[in-house]
């Protein structure tokens, strides 16, 4: 049953939960992705048949979320995963995919108290910065700097608009230029073929944790981490996290 937290401005986050024991395991998902992925619902799988607590929920203007994909911003998607922590009962696990990696460091800062582990599906922190806009062509650029948005067709994430706004504001949210004062044990899930997020760009990160990090890096891993194998690794890490 689909679940809906409303926010001070009137927007709905849609949430799905499975009730359980322990640490409530919290999916995290991508840029422009939904609660409706195969890593999601490999984890629902997993958390119906282990009892675990868990939780799968779409970002603002993200599948059945509300919000203007234009308003779309790091801060706004960090604050609703603050709000949706705020909501849950007890210590949560927070499972980031990509820009869900980003968001669940950023929660991690902001709720230290609250987490008992990090699992970080080719996490793709400072993403906007260091990966999208490099990765943009120069009329692109000229146009988001010049008009404040263009529109960008990718393979499988479709036609979308990427703003000015929301590059500026992702650089109050950086984190690898300085130390991340996250405490908690990490597990990083890397696949050594992604080309969305190079396995390079784990690297920094690890330098800057403070606490015990796993860096796992998969040899024939891409970008989405989904074959049978590949999940079946995702699960044991997050089981690995609850046990610690």
């Amino acid at each position: 049953m689909i679940e809906h937290l409303t926010r001070p401005d009137g927007e709905t986050l849609a949430f799905q939960r499975v009730e359980g024991a322990g640490p409530t395991v919290l999916w995290i998902g991508g840029f422009r992705s939904d609660m409706e992925g195969t890593k999601a619902l490999a984890l629902e799988a997993a958390a119906r048949e282990r009892g675990w607590a868990f939780v799968r929920y779409d970002h603002f203007a993200h599948g059945v979320s509300s919000g203007d994909w234009r308003q779309a911003t790091i801060g706004r998607w960090r604050e609703d995963a603050v709000a949706l922590v705020d909501s849950l009962d007890g210590p949560v696990i927070p499972v980031g995919s990509s820009m869900g990696g980003w968001i669940a460091l950023l929660l991690a800062l902001a709720r230290p108290e609250r987490l008992a582990g990090l699992v970080l599906v080719n996490p793709a922190q400072d993403f906007t910065e260091t990966l999208m806009w490099p990765g943009l062509a120069d009329h692109e650029r000229q146009a988001i700097l010049r008009e404040g948005e263009t529109t960008v067709v990718e393979a499988g994430l479709g036609s979308y608009v990427l703003t000015r706004r929301m590059f500026e504001e992702a650089r109050d949210w950086l984190l690898l230029d300085g130390e991340i004062p996250i405490t908690a044990p990490v597990h990083i899930l890397q696949g050594r073929t992604d080309d969305v997020v190079p396995w390079r760009h784990q690297l920094p990160l690890v330098e800057r944790l403070k606490g015990d990090v796993t860096l796992d890096l998969i040899a024939d891993g891409d970008h989405r981490l989904s074959s049978p194998e590949q999940l079946t690794r995702l699960v044991a890490a997050v089981e690995g996290m609850r046990c610690r």
